[in-house]
């Protein structure tokens, strides 16, 4: 299996620490995409994920799958006997996909509109309205809050063990240095819960 990606990318980098993880990172070859130079945009990368963004997970039989969680399902349901990190019954799935969800929405999203209309990276694509990214900026410090608030009764961001919502909680506050924003001395809890979560052998792939 191939799994297409931009390695300093957020997404990509949930997959490859979802799947250290799970201890199924040698099933893979990363096959390394250089965005800026438009790698993604070619016609054969665009039969592969028709979005033209990456991660993509190329099965042995030819088979595409892109988006992050989709990818992260396959795994999880095609090596069974891995870590479990996608919740056991039907009530810890549903939380996770909460989460999931929560910070997709309200943290990663936000950040990367901070991003587009805070700098001049995409200028060339878009032209930034800078007023909606200082609202989406704000945003980004309200679920920081948010989360510190949380996990100052847990130890994890959902359920009581390392799952999928630390991995994706963990890639979107490193992310987040692409605003400037790194989490420090406001947020005890948050900082915390990071410091304790980036010294897994996971978060370094």
């Amino acid at each position: 299996m191939k799994l297409y990606e931009m390695a300093k990318a957020p997404n990509p980098r949930r997959v490859r620490m979802f799947l250290a993880e799970k201890g199924l990172l040698d099933k893979v070859e990363c096959v390394e995409l250089d965005l800026a130079k438009g790698e993604n945009l070619t016609p054969e990368f665009e039969r592969k994920n028709p979005m033209k963004k990456v991660p993509v997970l190329e099965l042995d039989n030819g088979t595409c799958i892109g988006e992050t969680m989709a990818i992260c399902r396959y795994f999880e349901a095609a090596f069974p006997e891995s870590e479990v990190l996608l919740g056991n019954t039907a009530e810890e799935q549903a939380i996770l996909e909460q989460w999931t969800r929560w910070i997709d929405f309200y943290l990663f999203t936000p950040i990367g509109m901070c991003f587009q209309h805070t700098t001049d990276y995409f200028k060339h694509k878009m032209t930034p309205i800078k007023e909606w990214g200082e609202a989406n900026h704000a945003a980004t410090l309200t679920f920081f809050d948010f989360l510190e608030k949380h996990l100052a009764d847990h130890q994890f961001i959902a359920l009581e063990r390392f799952t999928i919502a630390d991995i994706n909680a963990f890639c979107t506050v490193d992310f987040a240095k692409v605003i400037q924003l790194r989490v420090d001395e406001r947020w005890p809890n948050l900082k915390a819960w990071y410091e304790r979560i980036k010294e897994r052998d996971s978060s370094k792939v």
